[in-house]
């Protein structure tokens, strides 16, 4: 049985072609974590299951068709984006990644043109128990900033920085250019830097 965290697309393409049902199972075992975590970014906490659910019915039924042109799991990320941009017109919402690529530096040298840290943040240490309450209590507050910023936004913090992906293949996943990818991610990054900052002083959400 094949391996689909190791093998490349091309293997697990002919792989699917002998057994289909139990290769795909390792499919969905495989990234279907990741897929939730990308669709609650879209989506929400509410609705991320069954949009995740109906993008791997649909990529069960189209699998067949897929040539490979692209990472499988660039095709699978793509799915679940139009699966969730679905449900969210049904609603009489939108969902557009896209925006004008202008540049800003709101904290100049933190990162490099290419979206990586340029200095990476200090380790926090906890000698306490007061110590890891105040990282809970961190720990809240920024998810609910990030529930707060734009779906284009959380999407690509959610790839990059929380999944770790290269660049390269989140602007091939998402289909925006390197500019847009690195405005969003450097929107993002900065809204919770302003938080963290706040936090740090305040000690308020």
């Amino acid at each position: 049985m094949i391996d689909v965290n190791s093998a490349n697309t091309g293997e697990i393409l002919k792989a699917l072609k002998k057994d289909k049902d139990a290769v795909f199972a390792q499919l969905v075992a495989a990234h279907h974590t990741a897929l939730l975590a990308l669709a609650r970014t879209i989506i929400g906490a509410d609705d991320c299951e069954e949009v995740v659910q109906e993008a791997w019915i649909s990529a069960y039924r189209g699998i067949d068709g897929f040539e490979g042109r692209s990472a499988l799991r660039t095709w699978l990320t793509r799915i679940v984006i139009n699966q969730a941009r679905a449900r969210m017109r049904k609603g009489g919402r939108e969902f557009n990644l896209d925006l004008p690529a202008e540049e800003f530096q709101a904290y100049p040298g933190r990162f490099s043109e290419e979206g990586e840290w340029s200095s990476p943040p200090r380790e926090w240490g906890y000698d306490s128990p007061e110590d890891l309450l105040q990282e809970r209590n961190l720990l809240d507050c920024l998810h609910k900033h990030m529930d707060g910023l734009p779906a284009n936004q959380r999407v690509a913090l959610e790839l990059r920085d929380l999944q770790g992906l290269e660049l390269d293949e989140i602007c091939n996943m998402l289909e925006v250019s390197a500019s847009n990818a690195r405005v969003l991610l450097h929107r993002a990054r900065t809204q919770l830097f302003n938080m963290v900052d706040h936090y740090q002083e305040t000690g308020e959400c």
